[in-house]
């Protein structure tokens, strides 16, 4: 079956080129998690995501990206999606009373439902509050994908589907994190025009 976007042209090349790994690969993983997110709307489902420092604002910037429009020139419907980096309210209520080891899977254990997809953005793979958010995720038969940065960490080892972007800079990863977020955003609104 022919792939209706080109991944490579979508910025999924810089990215390789970038961290000097075979595109293929990207474009491979990047269809997979595309279709998934897809399949995730489509049944009504909602994507949540959730990160922290610079991952945290895009996660935002997806969530926006979803919620709005990518392309100008693509006018659909508003597709379900929530960044858990948006409430400070919540996050520092959750820090003080219980721990900031909880400030996503408290949230999450509320919000979320079987059949949405949880978005881990992540430089390490290892933080905890990530970790807990995963294992409240798998609790609810929510799909969990992570874009990961340096060998992936633990999160790399309990997610449904994940990307890493193998640096140690936490600068490059960041950077092929929003390369990624907007490719993905571009695929799903393109397939969706197309449909």
């Amino acid at each position: 079956m022919k792939k209706p976007v080109d991944f490579y042209n979508s910025g999924v090349a810089s990215i390789s080129e970038c961290l000097s790994n075979s595109s293929d690969v990207y474009i491979r993983k990047f269809e997979d998690i595309s279709y998934e997110i897809l399949n995730t709307l489509e049944k009504g489902k909602k994507i949540i995501i959730c990160g922290n420092g610079g991952s945290a604002a895009h996660a935002q910037h997806l969530a926006a990206e979803f919620l709005i429009r990518l392309n100008p020139e693509v006018n659909r419907p508003a597709f379900s999606a929530l960044a858990l980096t948006l409430d400070n309210s919540t996050m520092t209520a959750c820090g003080n009373d219980y721990s900031f080891r909880e400030i996503f899977s408290r949230p999450l254990s509320a919000l979320g439902e079987e059949g949405d997809s949880l978005i881990l953005l992540s430089t390490s793979g290892n933080s905890t509050n990530l970790l807990e958010a995963t294992k409240v995720a798998q609790e609810k038969k929510i799909k969990t994908i992570a874009f990961l940065g340096k060998d992936g960490g633990k999160l790399k080892e309990i997610v449904d589907m994940f990307i890493c972007f193998n640096s140690n800079k936490v600068s490059t990863i960041q950077e092929a994190q929003i390369v990624a977020i907007h490719a993905i955003a571009n695929f799903i609104e393109y397939k969706i025009l197309e449909d």
